[in-house]
């Protein structure tokens, strides 16, 4: 069998925020859902009922601290002051029949400083309102 052709290493990835492009400030985009299992123990043996909650989504992204005109730490931080929300798309792959999630996050403010002799990057993590939009790119 040959190897599956949708398979890929992240890279040439696209994030935006209100159609402005991250791409080169980002280091990590990622989506992770938390589905909770319910399990309830009967009194018997053979009593056993589990069923999976909702998942509710978190996304991670990790960057460059640029605060200054085109940052995307100062959208985050525009975001916080404005107590709004932001509405971003993530395409791990570039081109057209891509997977691409979109998600609105709720805005937290990113870390500022680092360590001498290093790049002042962050990494954060947003709560996702609602599910993301699964699709493919245009």
């Amino acid at each position: 069998m040959p190897a599956y052709a949708r398979a890929h290493v992240m890279k040439n990835s696209t994030v935006t925020i209100d159609t402005v492009e991250y791409n080169n400030q980002l280091t990590k985009a990622r989506l992770v859902p938390d589905s909770p299992i319910q399990t309830l123990r009967t009194l018997v043996p053979d009593g056993i009922l589990q069923d999976a909650d909702s998942a509710s989504w978190t996304l991670e992204i990790a960057g460059i601290q640029d605060r200054g005109t085109g940052g995307l730490a100062k959208a985050i931080d525009d975001a916080v002051t404005a107590g709004g929300s932001l509405t971003m798309v993530i395409q791990p792959k570039a081109g057209t029949g891509q997977d691409k999630a979109t998600v609105t996050i709720i805005p937290v403010p990113v870390e500022f400083g680092g360590e001498q002799g290093s790049f002042r990057t962050f990494e954060a993590s947003f709560a996702v309102v609602g599910q993301p939009v699964f699709s493919q790119s245009a």
